[in-house]
């Protein structure tokens, strides 16, 4: 039997939280990750991206056995719909981590000192998100058990309302890379175009963190 099907039990809960953590932990190897590159680390950073894949690898297992395994309708308070929704927002998690691995791996990318660190900042506050949204869906199963009401409902809306701030401050930290990178622009050529899109990336991470959050709320206002 697999790992999954004991997982599952019951209730498909477990495995969406087995599922957020295998997805979180692809998101704290960027850490390490723009570290690496910051220290221009070529074979760390090839290394580094080994390993995300290898995590990456697991979420989608993870993922295609909820998929295969969820049934039509669980429980009243959750349909099969919402729960797909939110595994794909927190598989983006991992894809994205992945994405950027890759891109610095085939293009050996150094983050240049003036950006170094405005980059680790927001990379920092972007693996809070993530990690914010974990604590959410931890608590997926209490919110399950109280029928979605009461008083679990009024502390994960506390804690998805933080996920939100979180999400807004990284927003204010990739303008600030952005402005940052515009400034040498001309020195990196047509690198600048990957330096752009890695920002991105690495926003687009807190932005999926969010919108678990934000979809397990309209499950609790519903």
């Amino acid at each position: 039997m697999s790992l999954i099907a004991n997982l599952f039990g019951q209730s498909p809960i477990r495995p969406m939280q087995e599922h957020m953590r295998a997805a979180v932990e692809c998101a704290r190897q960027i850490l390490p990750l723009f570290e690496e590159m910051v220290a221009g680390d070529k074979a760390a950073i090839a290394n580094r991206r080994q390993e995300i894949d290898r995590l990456e690898h697991n979420a989608d297992r993870i993922k295609n056995e909820i998929r295969s395994n969820l049934p039509k309708r669980m429980f009243l308070a959750v349909e099969r719909r919402d729960m797909l929704e939110i595994l794909d927002y927190q598989d983006s998690i991992a894809d994205v981590a992945q994405d950027i691995a890759e891109i610095a791996d085939l293009r050996g990318m150094v983050v240049p000192k003036e950006l170094a660190e405005a980059f680790l900042d927001l990379v920092r506050r972007v693996v809070s998100a993530c990690e914010q949204a974990e604590l959410v869906i931890n608590e997926l199963d209490e919110l399950v058990e109280t029928g979605f009401r009461g008083r679990e409902v009024v502390r994960v809306d506390q804690m998805i309302e933080e996920l939100s701030r979180m999400e807004t401050h990284t927003d204010d930290l990739e303008e600030r890379v952005k402005r940052l990178l515009f400034g040498i622009e001309d020195e990196l050529g047509i690198s600048a175009i990957f330096w752009y899109r890695l920002i991105d990336d690495v926003g687009n991470m807190a932005d999926y963190a969010e919108r678990v959050g934000n979809r397990l709320r309209l499950l609790t206002a519903n």
